[in-house]
């Protein structure tokens, strides 16, 4: 599988751009790959959906700003993990020419030629549902299945999505004549042109219920509980939205439903802060351990290890310990446990102490500093 470009380079523009700067941009190149002008031309058509879908999230400003922050991994990069599909509604194939002149048609002021008037009408799409979920360090790392209980939209049992109370409470919508769509005509820049929309009065069914179904009210969907596992993939990060696609609120009719978005959200550790993929880890020394060196007991993402202290380790010394931290959502290798020493000096002192540090005091040719110990200290 080619590995997806990044969305700024597809549209010719800058990382900085402006809202207005992303739309000109991506109207250029809808205009210049469109299907009615390059008729047959298969690698046009995945050109004009390429940049269909990099508007579809450079153009919505929370979409924007996690794809600056992840790259393609934050809009649900993890396909292949626990069912989770494309973000937004374009990855894994999720959006077709329909639905991208359904969606983007307006950017032309129309569509091209008229030629869009033979098109279905609409297929309503359910509402996206969103969930917080949050996970422990150890969960981030090894990737976790969690049941989760959602108030959902789902498809009336009695009437099977339609809203009628039986399959010949219908009639054809005056207003469309059963297409579904009403036909308008607009000036544009390619000049006079047809446009369709949905028809507003059967809301793009081409009929209307004369008898709606009693447990729904002619909605065709009722509220329930659902049970819903969610496979969370290893190295995800606070603030990034995975999708499910499918597992939101359900259609009429028939139509698509919308997506399972979960927020991830991270608890806090009591001793180990996360920095990407790296973990953090403040080890505070007792004086003598730092001075004769020794070993010390510290926790990681897997269980508490001894680590070798050496003698005369200064406070402000870094120790790595590589593959210790998380891993990456792209399967690159881990991050590393990085333990930032500090020296604890007592604040109390017995008498036997203070005079064990006053003749240290007075030898001040070993206790000193060197030069060389200020330099590494403070750079």
């Amino acid at each position: 599988m080619a590995e997806k470009r990044d969305y700024y380079e597809v549209l010719g523009v800058a990382k900085t751009a402006t809202a207005d700067e992303i739309k000109k941009a991506y109207r250029k190149k809808a205009i210049q790959y469109h299907p009615d002008k390059n008729p047959g031309d298969k690698k046009a058509e995945e050109m004009f959906k390429e940049a269909a879908e990099a508007y579809d999230v450079l153009s919505d400003p929370q979409k924007r700003q996690r794809y600056d922050q992840f790259g393609h991994a934050g809009m649900g990069g993890a396909s292949g993990a626990g069912g989770f599909g494309g973000f937004g509604g374009f990855g894994g194939g999720g959006f077709s020419m329909e639905d991208i002149f359904e969606q983007f048609g307006d950017i032309f002021g129309g569509h091209f030629g008229g030629g869009r008037s033979s098109r279905s009408a609409a297929t309503p799409r359910g509402t996206n549902l969103r969930v917080k979920v949050k996970l422990t360090l150890q969960e981030v790392a090894s990737g976790v299945e969690k049941k989760i209980k959602v108030r959902k939209k789902v498809v009336c049992p009695d009437c099977n999505g339609t809203g009628a109370e039986s399959a010949s409470d219908f009639e054809t919508c005056p207003n469309c004549k059963g297409t579904g769509r009403v036909v308008r005509t607009v000036n544009s820049l390619f000049g006079m042109m047809q446009t369709e929309a949905v028809c507003p009065h059967c809301g793009g069914k081409g009929k209307i219920i004369t008898k709606k179904c009693k447990k729904c009210h002619g909605e065709g969907v009722i509220d329930s509980n659902e049970i819903i596992t969610l496979s969370i993939p290893a190295g995800v990060q606070e603030g990034m939205q995975l999708s499910m696609r499918g597992y939101g609120n359900a259609a009429p009719n028939g139509g698509q439903s919308g997506d399972l978005l979960i927020l991830i959200e991270e608890e806090r550790h009591p001793d180990l802060i996360r920095d990407g993929n790296d973990i953090i880890y403040n080890l505070l020394l007792p004086l003598p351990t730092a001075v004769l060196g020794g070993s010390v007991e510290i926790p990681t993402i897997d269980g508490k290890v001894k680590i070798k202290i050496d003698a005369g380790t200064q406070p402000g010394k870094v120790l790595r310990l590589r593959g210790k931290g998380l891993p990456s959502l792209n399967g690159y290798g881990n991050g590393d446990l990085l333990v930032n020493i500090g020296v604890y000096i007592p604040e109390k002192l017995t008498s036997a102490d203070k005079e064990l540090f006053e003749k240290m005091a007075a030898d001040s040719s070993t206790y000193r500093p060197t030069d060389a110990a200020k330099r590494n200290f403070f750079q």
